[in-house]
């Protein structure tokens, strides 16, 4: 098959979940793959790109649909991008999780494998987000088949997710399956009172508009955080929604609101004030608390959470008397977790107002053994912080997406602890570091953590011990 004219492949059957949330058929020895389809399927699949090695494209029509099925429960299923697996067995999902897992370290780590205990699943497979991000639009995603349909077709505001791979374009949420109430309720509220009072909803490839971006944290003690991103300030406009929404949720423990005149919507370079109770909530592990303020990462499934950090200590196997260095330790939650366990906890953070929420949670839980130091990793992890903190006994490490930074991985040879516990939601990058890591230790053990059901995203913890 040349480069030439892209194909429409006819009666194709998709033979097994791919990386990312793809599927795969084989077509004259090339791998397809196609999004949004499970193993039996058989469809026709226009493609859309053509490489040496493997084809892409979407699905145009379908034969046979594939007895692993289930119906979806989401009305915005196949729309929005969220959920792409809902149309999977969660028992499907969980296995196809783990084989990604070990494929990925078996192929790309080249490491020899054992103990590969049972992935963990999730017990609630709906609403188990504790934070979810929604875009405003001034104009609703308009689906293939409105647009077929022809007529006059109402390009309401809308209130919702950005369609993948489309910044600008965003699907009109009515109910999201992903965060227990009262998101939806207080989502509908603005939306329902934005219209109402005529207010304008953000033109993102135009850059104006008056309501951006708003965030919704639920806690697992029953706490609420708002966050509503203004461009522009119009205080009259601004504080009548504010206190609006307020009356109708006076539950809301923190409301807070910026004014985001830049061309992106990150928010964490900009000025988040609190207009109405505290600028934080709480969330609560094992009797310690952790504040959460509008910038702080904490992961999303709270649930989840607490079984990936119990098994990150059970691995460590801590005794009380270890040193412990906590890389990429966020806001400190696994370092202040595993404290009582070790004899001193030392974390390292890029992000320093992530280290400040670290040092606040250690004081606020009456944890002593802990020490938080700001900066790049690679930078700060030499042999001169390592002589002054003490040589690790035990290293644990979570790093991005993107995995360690090669200087990062020639400091912990250099470090050389007895134990490496690797905590990964990117199995590929895991699997490159522990290649990295495989001249002076050896797999013990891996355990995969579902924190995001009905999609193909999972968290990954492994286990290395010196040879």
């Amino acid at each position: 098959m040349g480069r030439g004219k892209k194909p429409l492949l006819e009666s194709v059957e998709i033979k097994k979940i791919a990386a990312e949330g793809k599927s795969i058929a084989y077509i004259d020895e090339k791998i397809l793959f196609v999004p949004n389809t499970v193993p039996g399927d058989v469809v026709d699949v226009q493609v859309t790109r053509k490489r040496k090695s493997f084809l892409e494209g979407f699905v145009v029509k379908t034969h046979r649909l594939s007895e692993l099925r289930v119906t979806p429960f989401c009305p915005h299923f196949g729309i929005c991008g969220g959920c792409k697996w809902q149309n999977l067995p969660y028992d499907m999902q969980l296995k196809f999780k783990q084989q990604e897992i070990i494929d990925n370290l078996e192929r790309i780590g080249k490491v020899k494998l054992q103990n590969v205990y049972p992935i963990i699943g999730s017990a609630r497979t709906t609403h188990y987000r504790n934070k979810l991000e929604f875009t405003f639009s001034n104009k609703r995603f308009l689906t293939k088949e409105e647009i077929s349909e022809g007529g006059d077709i109402e390009r309401s505001p809308a209130l919702g997710f950005h369609v993948p791979g489309l910044f600008d374009k965003v699907v009109d949420i009515q109910t999201c399956f992903l965060q227990a109430a009262p998101s939806d309720e207080i989502r509908n509220f603005i939306k329902e009172y934005a219209l109402k009072n005529k207010l304008a909803f953000f033109d993102i490839r135009n850059q104006e508009g008056f309501l951006r971006t708003l965030i919704i944290r639920t806690s697992s003690t029953g706490e609420i955080m708002v966050v509503l991103a203004f461009f522009h300030e119009d205080r009259q406009a601004r504080e009548a929604l504010l206190d609006a929404l307020y009356r109708q949720f006076p539950q809301i423990t923190s409301l807070l609101y910026v004014i985001n005149e830049k061309a992106n919507d990150t928010l964490t370079d900009q000025e988040i004030i609190c207009y109405k109770g505290k600028d934080h909530i709480f969330e609560e592990m094992e009797g310690l608390k952790f504040k959460i303020g509008p910038k702080s990462f904490y992961q999303t499934n709270s649930e989840q959470a607490y079984n990936l950090y119990s098994r990150t200590r059970e691995l460590a196997g801590l005794t009380g008397k270890e040193t412990v260095y906590d890389l990429y330790t966020g806001t400190g939650t696994i370092a202040n977790f595993v404290a009582n366990r070790a004899a001193k906890v030392v974390g390292i953070e890029y992000v320093p107002e992530a280290i400040e929420d670290a040092k606040v949670n250690s004081t606020l839980n009456g944890i002593t053994n802990t020490l938080f130091y700001a900066g790049d990793m690679k930078d700060v992890l030499n042999e001169e912080f390592i002589a002054r903190h003490g040589h690790p006994d035990v290293i644990i490490t979570d790093p991005p997406r993107a995995g360690m930074h090669p200087d990062v991985v020639a400091t912990i040879l250099k470090a050389a602890p007895e134990r490496i516990v690797y905590v990964s939601c990117n199995s590929a990058t895991q699997a490159r570091d522990l290649h990295l890591l495989d001249e002076q230790y050896k797999v013990m053990a891996v355990q995969t953590v579902d924190m995001f059901p009905h999609t193909h995203h999972v968290e990954n913890i492994v286990l290395l011990h010196k040879r």
